[in-house]
Order: C-alpha cells, then sequence, then structure tokens
C-alpha cells in the first residue's frame, strides 16, 4: 500500500521500518509548482488585460461618445462571447487527455494576438470585434486553466492553491491600472500607448507559459506511485512471483472484461458526457446558483462609473478605481482559500456575496467622498477572494478528474451568461433611470438571490477532505 501526504512522522517512521524495501514516495508540496507557473501567466496576462480594462470605460463613453445602454450592450456581449467559448475549451481540453495546456496556449496566444489591434480600432463595430475576440481567447483559457491547477493540487488543498492563483493573478490586476495610469501621464496619445504597451505584455505571457507550464499534469496519485524503475526486476523477485510464458498461463476467453491498468488511456470523453454531468445533483445546484448570483453581480466596469460619479472623482483618477479591489482582492485571496478547505467552501461562496450586497449598500449611503469610495472598492476585493477561486474549488470536488475541463467550463458558463444578461439589464435600467435607481433594483434581486442560493445548496456536499493521510494505491 502506497500512502501520501501523511503529516505525522511517527508513521512514517513506523512505514519505513516496517516496509525497508518499499521505494521511496516522492511527497507533494501543498502548492505544486503547475500551479505557480500558471500563476506567473496568469500575472503577467493580467498585466495586459487589466490595462486596456482600466481606460477602456472611459475611452468608449468619454472618448467614443457611447450611452451606458451602449456599454453595457458592449460589455454584455464580449463576456457572452468569452461565456459560450468557454464550456468548447473546457469540452476540447478533457477529449485529448493532455490537452489542456495546448488549449490554454491556444487562448492566451488569441487574446495576445488583438492587443495590437486595439490601437486601430477608432470606432465601436471594430472595437467590439477586437474585444470579442480577445473575450474568445480568455473563454478558451480559463476552464483548461482551472483544470490543471485541480488535477495538480490534492483535494484537500485546492482553496489554497486557488488562492495562491489568484493572488498571483490579482497582483497583475495591481501592477496594470498603475502601468495604465503611468503611461497615460507621460505620453500624448495615451489610449494608443497603453494598448500598445499591453500587447507587449501579452506575448511574454504566452512566451511564460509555453517554457515553464508542463505539458502532462501528475495527479495527486501518480506523484505518490513509485517510479517503475524502483521496482525490481524478474531475476530479483522470488520463483512464485516470475511471470510464466505465454505457453503455460491459463487461457482466458477473447471477450473477457480485464480491469483497466493504472495508466492506460481512457476513451476521451464526448460531448454528452461533459454534458451529463449536470445529472450530478451537487455540480447541478453549483451551476443554478452561480448563475443565479451571476444575474444580481453587476460589471466592474458599471460599479467603477457608479464610483467615479458619486464620488466626484477626476477622470484621470478613474484607472485607480481597479487597484482598491485588487489590492484586497490580493491580501485575501490566499487566507480565504485555506480558510474554505478547513471550513466550507459552499458557505464562504454565499459569505461573499453578502460582503458585495453590503458595498452596494454604500454606494447607495450619503457617505460619500474618498473614504466611501475606498471602502466599497475593499468590500469589492473581499467579494472576489471569497467567490472566484472557492467556487473553482467547490467545482473540484464534485467533479471526476477526466472531467475537470468541462465541469468548470459549465460552472463557469453558466455564470458568465448570467452576467451578460446582468450587463444588457443594467445598462437599460440606466438609461432608462439612473445609475443609483439601478443599483437599488439590482441590489434587492441580490438579497433574494442570495437567499434561494443558501437554502438550495444546503445539501451539497463540499465539505474538505479532514484525513490526514491519502490512500491512493492498494
Amino acid at each position: 500500500m502506497y500512502l501520501a501526504d501523511s503529516r505525522s512522522t511517527d508513521a512514517r517512521g513506523t512505514q519505513a521500518a516496517a516496509a525497508p524495501d518499499t521505494p521511496p514516495v516522492r511527497r507533494r508540496a501543498v502548492v505544486p509548482s503547475t500551479v505557480l507557473a500558471l500563476g506567473a501567466v496568469s500575472l503577467i496576462t493580467d498585466v495586459s488585460s487589466e490595462m486596456v480594462t482600466a481606460v477602456l470605460p472611459l475611452y468608449v463613453v468619454a472618448g467614443l461618445g457611447l450611452s451606458p445602454l451602449g456599454f453595457g450592450l458592449l460589455d454584455g456581449i464580449n463576456n457572452g462571447v468569452g461565456a459560450l467559448v468557454r464550456l468548447a475549451g473546457g469540452h476540447l481540453a478533457d477529449r485529448g487527455g493532455h490537452r489542456h495546456k495546448l488549449v490554454a496556449g491556444l487562448g492566451y496566444g488569441l487574446s495576445a494576438l488583438c492587443k495590437p489591434l486595439l490601437p486601430l480600432a477608432h470606432t465601436l463595430p471594430v472595437l467590439s470585434a477586437v474585444l470579442a475576440v480577445d473575450r474568445t481567447g480568455k473563454g478558451l483559457r480559463t476552464a483548461p486553466r482551472d483544470a490543471m491547477i485541480s488535477l495538480a493540487t490534492p483535494p484537500a488543498h485546492r482553496g489554497r492553491a486557488f488562492g495562491v492563483h489568484r493572488a498571483m493573478d490579482t497582483t497583475g490586476a495591481l501592477l496594470g491600472p498603475l502601468a495604465a495610469f503611468a503611461v497615460l501621464r507621460a505620453t500624448v496619445d495615451g489610449y494608443d500607448a497603453v494598448f500598445t504597451v499591453s500587447a507587449c505584455v501579452a506575448a511574454l505571457g504566452v512566451l511564460v507559459l509555453v517554457l515553464f507550464v508542463p505539458r502532462h499534469i501528475d495527479t495527486p496519485a501518480d506523484a505518490a506511485r513509485p517510479p517503475d524503475a524502483a521496482r525490481p526486476p524478474d531475476a530479483a523477485r522470488p520463483p512464485d512471483a516470475v511471470r510464466p510464458p505465454d505457453d503455460v498461463r491459463p487461457s482466458q476467453p477473447p471477450d473477457a472484461v480485464r480491469p483497466p491498468r493504472p495508466h492506460e488511456p481512457s476513451r476521451s470523453p464526448a460531448l454528452r458526457d461533459a454534458l451529463g454531468l449536470l445529472r450530478r445533483p451537487d455540480l447541478r445546484r453549483l451551476t443554478v446558483c452561480a448563475a443565479l448570483l451571476g444575474l444580481t453581480t453587476v460589471s466592474d466596469s458599471f460599479l467603477y462609473l457608479l464610483l467615479q460619479r458619486e464620488g466626484d472623482l477626476p477622470a484621470h483618477l478613474f484607472p485607480l478605481l481597479p487597484l482598491g479591489t485588487a489590492a484586497s482582492f490580493l491580501l485575501l485571496a490566499v487566507p480565504l482559500g485555506a480558510l474554505a478547505d478547513r471550513v466550507s467552501r459552499r458557505r464562504l461562496f454565499l459569505a461573499g456575496h453578502g460582503v458585495l450586497l453590503l458595498g452596494y449598500g454604500l454606494v447607495l449611503s450619503p457617505w460619500h467622498g474618498v473614504p466611501a469610495v475606498l471602502a466599497v472598492l475593499v468590500l469589492h476585493g473581499t467579494f472576489y477572494a471569497a467567490t472566484d477561486g472557492v467556487l473553482a474549488a467547490a467545482t473540484a470536488s464534485v467533479v471526476p478528474d477526466r472531467h475537470q475541463g468541462a465541469g468548470q467550463a459549465l460552472v463557469g458558463t453558466g455564470q458568465a451568461l448570467a452576467r451578460f444578461v446582468c450587463s444588457l439589464a443594467f445598462g437599460a435600467a440606466w438609461s432608462l433611470w439612473d445609475g443609483r435607481t439601478a443599483l437599488t433594483v439590482t441590489a434587492a434581486g441580490l438579497a433574494v438571490s442570495t437567499a434561494v442560493a443558501a437554502f438550495v445548496l444546503r445539501t451539497v456536499d463540499d465539505t474538505p477532505a479532514t484525513t490526514t493521510t491519502e490512500e491512493v494505491r492498494a
């Protein structure tokens, strides 16, 4: 019996004394190197993406003269495109067995190729097309990336692993607006310069993915299994362990069922298998609740526009608003991910939406000024720290390893499509009424959605493993 992830020194000593000839077991770090490599890729890519995101709302609304309804349509369509492609990306990654890196690389590369086109997109139709292709790349890469994190990490530590990845990702989100702010202040054609620098940074992210992320992801069971080279040859085995020749082995009917071997390739999952994952009650509940809560989650761009107007902030400070969200997310992603591993990912996910509701309340309150804006941004970052990686870890715990890409894509697609609808509805409500009234209606919907999700998820079993020794082969 091979055991991994044992935390007891005495137990390890007893095992070594009882079986001195047993090959040593490779121990796994709590945060595998694959997660750190993917975190570096996300960090660099997010610097590029957030440089564009930080200036895009102001560029579109103030520069191109688009109305809030038009911006909501643009933002919603882009998110909707990414959501639809995400499902295809997860399925394609699962089909090849080890295609997660390939599909993720295609997504990162596609987004990088779009960045040099942004300086040429001075009309709304061209800009919409470029952003749609960029969102297609993001949709392709998200599910395979999260699947690689899930496969590389022991189940009991997935919350922490996703927290570390999201913290590195958020470091990029923190640096991106700073870079955009610096470029805007240092150049004359500020927006075009931001887009050009963003393209160079995106190319660097693709290079890091190619060089440092392994093609084959070793699962915890693979790491705990002793290498074949450490097994004794036939000559060193006892006589009764030597394999008999074919002519003296008992015959077996040709149609006999042979159990699969550990390294034997399995049938590639079909698309119907991926969609059939929704027959799993726990995954279905997670998907429905993620979509329900997404329907009342205002996009970051709209929230920042509201904060800029309510707080009477100068336009040149607008790119700095995402920094408050990113800083809070960065500080809390790892602690809250570890907390989710110890308690309940489901409860922390719901609590995060409660924090978001509190942030909406502050925006609507009479309290204005810089302190109020900072408080909202801290709550906004806390919401992401308690929901983003935690939802991915909760999804991984209810999906088989061979369907990790499709499972992550199903939940992510439901959530993203719901946020697409929310962007359209919020933009229409802002144009019909005003921003405060639209946020009031959304906040009321979020309160109801959170209560309904708490009722639906009450039976979901996402309790992390509490044992310190994981049996991976007997």
